[in-house]
C-alpha cells in the first residue's frame, strides 16, 4: 500500500472487533466495532474510502493537482495530502482561518495536521471564515485557478458520489447478520454510503457530531432507501465542541477494550449508542455493528489544546 501506483488497489479486509462491557452483558445486547481505523495511520476509515473513486477518477481526468478544503486540525486535509502524495498528485488545501497565514512557520510548528500535509507537499491558501463561506462558488474558484492552474477539485469531507461509492464498500457480505449499522456523521457521505450498501433487514443510525438538522436533506441526495435515522442528541454542543465527561469516557473506554476512540466523532457515537443501549433502546439479542471512521491523528492537537487548559488529556 505504500507504492504510488497500488495504494487504492488492494481489497481491504478488516475485523469486527466485539465490545466486552457491563452494560452490554446486562442488557443483552452483542456490540462489534469495524476496525477501519486499522487501514493506514492517516489515511484511514472514511477519509480512505472517500479518497479512493476521487482519486481514480482524477486520474481518469488526466488531473495532477488535488484541491480541497478543511480546517486547521481537519482529518480530511492531511488525508488529502498524504493520499495525494502516494500516487502522484500535487495537493492544495483551501484552509478556514487567515489568521493562520500571518507567522506560517509558526502555524506549521504548532498545529501538528497542517505541519504533517505541509510535509507531504500540500500547498496552503488560507482565507477569512466569510470568503470560506464562498469556497464552492464560481468566482472564487476561477481566482484559485488563476492562481493554481487546473485542479481537481474534492469536496470538503471528501463527499460527492465517488464518495459514496467508495464507502459503500465499507460493509461486507458477512455484516449482513447485523440488525443494526451505527456511524458517525459529519458531512454525511459515509451514513449514505452505509445504507446504500445495507441489508433490507438492517437499520442504520447516524450519530451527528454537529450541532443542526441539516444533514438529513444531505443524505437524502443520495440513498433511496427508508431504513435510517439521525441521532442528534450527543453532539457536544457541535462540531470538535467537548466537555470533561467525553475526554474521561474515552480513556476509560481504552481501558476497558484497547480501542483508541477520536474526540470529533467516534466518540461521541460510542458514547452515545452505549448510553442508548443503558435506556433499552435495543431488544434482548441485537447485534450492533458500530463503524470506527479513523480520525485519530488528530488527539495529538487535541491533547495540545488541554494541555494548555491544564485539562485532563486523551491517553
Amino acid at each position: 500500500m505504500e507504492t504510488k501506483n497500488n495504494f487504492f488497489n488492494n481489497t481491504i479486509s478488516l475485523r469486527n472487533q466485539q465490545i466486552f462491557l457491563p452494560i452490554l452483558e446486562e442488557k443483552c445486547v452483542d456490540l462489534f466495532i469495524k476496525r477501519e481505523d486499522e487501514i493506514h495511520p492517516f489515511v484511514s476509515g472514511n477519509k480512505f474510502r472517500k479518497l479512493k473513486y476521487n482519486l481514480l477518477e482524477a486520474r481518469n481526468q488526466h488531473k495532477k493537482t488535488l484541491l480541497t478544503f478543511g480546517g486547521a486540525f481537519s482529518n480530511h486535509i492531511i488525508a488529502t495530502a498524504i493520499a495525494g502524495k502516494m500516487n502522484g498528485f500535487r495537493t492544495i488545501g483551501i484552509i478556514r482561518g487567515d489568521e493562520l497565514a500571518t507567522d506560517f512557520q509558526k502555524t506549521i510548528l504548532e498545529n501538528l495536521t497542517l505541519q504533517k500535509a505541509h510535509e507531504n507537499g500540500m500547498m496552503f491558501e488560507f482565507v477569512s471564515r466569510e470568503i470560506y463561506r464562498t469556497k464552492t462558488s464560481k468566482e472564487f474558484l476561477q481566482q484559485i485557478t488563476a492562481k493554481f492552474g487546473d485542479f481537481y477539485l474534492v469536496p470538503e469531507g471528501g463527499t460527492n458520489e465517488f464518495a459514496i461509492k467508495g464507502c459503500e464498500e465499507i460493509l461486507t457480505m458477512q455484516d449482513l447478520n447485523f440488525d443494526y449499522i451505527c456511524c458517525a456523521i459529519g458531512s454525511g457521505g459515509t451514513i449514505a454510503g452505509l445504507i446504500n450498501a445495507s441489508g433490507k433487514h438492517q437499520k442504520v443510525i447516524g450519530f451527528s457530531a454537529l450541532n443542526g438538522d441539516f444533514l438529513t436533506t444531505e443524505i437524502e441526495k443520495y440513498v433511496i432507501k427508508n431504513n435510517w435515522f439521525l441521532q442528534n442528541e450527543y453532539h457536544f454542543g457541535g462540531y470538535a465542541k467537548f466537555n470533561t465527561s467525553l475526554i474521561r469516557f474515552i480513556n476509560e473506554f481504552k481501558n476497558e477494550t484497547t480501542i483508541q476512540l477520536d474526540p470529533v466523532y467516534t466518540a461521541k457515537m460510542m458514547f452515545g449508542l452505549l448510553d442508548m443501549v443503558k435506556n433499552d433502546n435495543f431488544e434482548k439479542g441485537t447485534k450492533i455493528l458500530a463503524i470506527h471512521t479513523g480520525g485519530l491523528q488528530g488527539i495529538q492537537g487535541f491533547n495540545q489544546k488541554l494541555k494548555s487548559k491544564n485539562e485532563e488529556i486523551i491517553n
